[in-house]
């Protein structure tokens, strides 16, 4: 193969903002949008899309500081770029937004280098398994009683046996919640739940030994993942079958290395929407194994199939309503579950993803 004309030709960067099918909350927050950032680079008659979910200000972002930082490098060297990249949002602080416009970037990277080497991403990264499984993930405490259960049970229904609730807005119902919950998915199937860091350190240690009568195997932060101290507390005093998870929001790998280092958590969680892309998250997964801790990664299931597809302590994916939601509406090429599991396409080049221009236009915000 003659690789002399990678040379990047063109990145173009767009937003969408795409109502939610009903109010949404968690224990923290409140949202009825979500917007997509939407990153398409050219280079040797190919063109790759990644994308991020965040503020639409990381478009003005991308194009003002990491645009002609990509243009006319070799598509293939994706460290370099990525090294370029990270170098340059310095004094913009490394972290938050800045770190997912290099996310929306770099994801577009590897989806145009496997395409231009005519693989699927998890080819060009080689496969540690051949299916990840997914947990069903929403039961958002803005739901009532018939549409939380209805969710669970028709994830139950299609083959995915472990789901996940928010927790955490109203300490007193959620017993009431749980309950309702298992109810609807049954003995035989997992349940997870997810503070969003809304509890305190008592707190949630006493529902941690509350729930455990419901049989919760997984409970995500529980209190704030910015709380190490409290993370570690909970996870050597909450019952042994129910796993701590936590790290959605690291933006960097010093973030990954202090929440394992401190003894934090059963299960590491990541973000390649967050976390710098899947150059970041790939260093996160193996950082994770260095320690021996299980990974998972967080949202946005189509951006991170292949990449976890490579990875040998990768444990499940979040299967998140909003964004299976929206990858379903905007991409064709967006696999289904299978008995709990997904697996890649590999007879479509990169990440499988097409791009719906004209359904997605009515979204689009910029």
């Amino acid at each position: 193969m003659n690789f002399e004309n990678e040379e990047i030709r063109a990145l173009k960067v767009s937003a969408y903002q795409i109502p939610t099918d009903y109010p949404e909350s968690d224990g923290t927050l409140k949202w009825n949008s979500t917007t997509l950032i939407l990153t398409e680079i050219e280079a040797a008659n190919q063109k790759g899309i990644g994308y991020t979910y965040a503020d639409a200000s990381v478009v003005s972002f991308i194009e003002r500081n990491l645009k002609e930082l990509v243009l006319r490098r070799n598509a293939l060297d994706i460290p370099a770029i990525w090294q370029s990249l990270y170098a340059a949002i310095r004094n913009n602080g490394t972290s938050g937004l800045a770190c997912m416009a290099i996310a929306a970037v770099d994801n577009a990277l590897w989806d145009l280098k496997a395409k231009i080497l005519g693989v699927s991403l998890s080819q060009l990264l080689g496969k540690a398994k051949d299916q990840i499984e997914i947990y069903g993930s929403g039961g958002f405490t803005s739901y009532p009683a018939d549409r939380l259960q209805h969710q669970l049970s028709s994830w139950v229904e299609s083959g995915i046996k472990k789901v996940k609730i928010k927790i955490g807005r109203d300490a007193a119902a959620d017993p009431k919640r749980i309950k309702e919950s298992r109810a609807a998915i049954g003995n035989d199937n997992q349940l997870f739940i997810d503070a969003n860091g809304a509890y305190d350190e008592k707190t949630a240690l006493e529902k941690a030994i509350e729930f455990n009568d419901y049989g919760i195997s997984w409970f995500e932060e529980p209190v704030s993942a910015d709380n190490l101290k409290g993370l570690k507390f909970i996870r050597e005093h909450a019952p042994a079958n129910m796993k701590i998870a936590a790290g959605e929001y690291g933006d960097t790998l010093g973030y990954f290395s202090t929440m394992l280092s401190a003894g934090a958590v059963d299960v590491l969680q990541a973000d390649a929407t967050r976390c710098c892309g899947i150059t970041g998250y790939l260093k996160a997964g193996i950082l994770a194994q260095a320690y021996k801790i299980p990974f998972s990664f967080h949202c946005a299931p189509a951006i991170h199939l292949h990449a976890s597809m490579s990875l040998g302590n990768f444990f499940i994916g979040e299967y998140f309503h909003d964004h299976v939601r929206i990858e379903n509406m905007l991409f064709d090429g967006v696999q289904t579950p299978v008995s709990g599991f997904l697996k890649p396409d590999e007879s479509r080049l990169g990440h499988g993803l097409v791009f719906k221009q004209q359904d997605a236009e009515k979204y689009r915000i910029i």
